[in-house]
């Protein structure tokens, strides 16, 4: 195999969770584009059929299905579902995230609540695929983190613009990391690998061209991310390219957690 055809996908079945969202649309495009069949999942469906539309009008092999990750119940039925129609997920994205809490000032069920879908959820998600996986000996499970998981928040960004950093988010892309390599070493021994990647900030589009140009200037790029920059981390951690890392995380941050 050469090492561009290393980073194909051809045939694998794919699971992004989440989906819809400022990082699950580029993630499902990219691994849709490296030749995986993809599945995703949320708790609104109607938002992911409409993105499936798109998808397939490109000619790309994208399923919707419906997961309440705070429900285990939820969680094993998609499994299920997927195995019984592919033979089961060869590649997981852990993309989705629920963000009940505000601020500092949340309330402790707004907290707890956060905790049930993005640290009790992602675990259930990851063990019940990652099994799934193992039992067919290869596998790779790749976490969306965030920078915020790694450094503390700087404030300064946010001032006089009614914007703040939320504490759940911090403590449970931190906790995801470490999550991750405990799953790298409890499925590595069945050929499962488990990456994390950590995105910067990511600029859509409308938003406050203050807070843009304070974010920029705190990376090493000068910007912000864009709607294409996690594709290839994605696609190489996906794939083959990637057959001997796990347990990693890798910022994509232009710089960010560097400076």
């Amino acid at each position: 195999m050469s090492v561009i055809d290393s980073f194909r996908i051809d045939g694998k079945v794919a699971l992004v969770s989440g989906g819809a969202g400022l990082y699950g649309k580029q993630i499902v495009e990219a691994l849709a584009e490296a030749g995986a069949k993809v599945y995703v999942a949320s708790r609104d469906k109607a938002a992911l059929d409409r993105c499936v539309v798109g998808w397939r009008n490109l000619g790309h092999d994208v399923t919707a299905e419906s997961l309440d990750q705070a429900s285990p119940e939820s969680i094993a039925a998609l499994a299920q579902n997927i195995a019984n129609q592919t033979g089961g997920v060869d590649i997981l994205v852990n993309n989705a995230v629920a963000r009940p809490a505000k601020d500092w000032s949340c309330t402790g069920e707004a907290f707890a609540e956060s905790m049930r879908v993005n640290a009790t959820g992602v675990f259930l998600m990851t063990r019940t695929f990652g099994e799934q996986m193992a039992e067919r000996g290869s596998g790779s499970i790749i976490n969306i983190g965030s920078i915020q998981g790694m450094v503390g928040p700087d404030f300064t960004l946010y001032e006089g613009l009614g914007m703040s950093a939320p504490p759940d988010y911090f403590f449970h892309k931190a906790g995801m990391v470490n999550l991750g390599r405990y799953a790298a070493a409890q499925l590595g021994p069945s050929g499962i690998r488990v990456n994390t990647i950590s995105p910067g900030g990511l600029d859509a589009g409308g938003g406050d061209p203050r807070f843009i140009e304070r974010y920029a200037q705190r990376t090493f790029l000068g910007r912000m991310g864009n709607n294409t920059d996690l594709k290839g981390a994605v696609v190489f951690l996906a794939s083959d390219a990637s057959i001997y890392i796990t347990g990693a995380n890798i910022p994509i941050d232009g710089g960010y957690t560097a400076k």
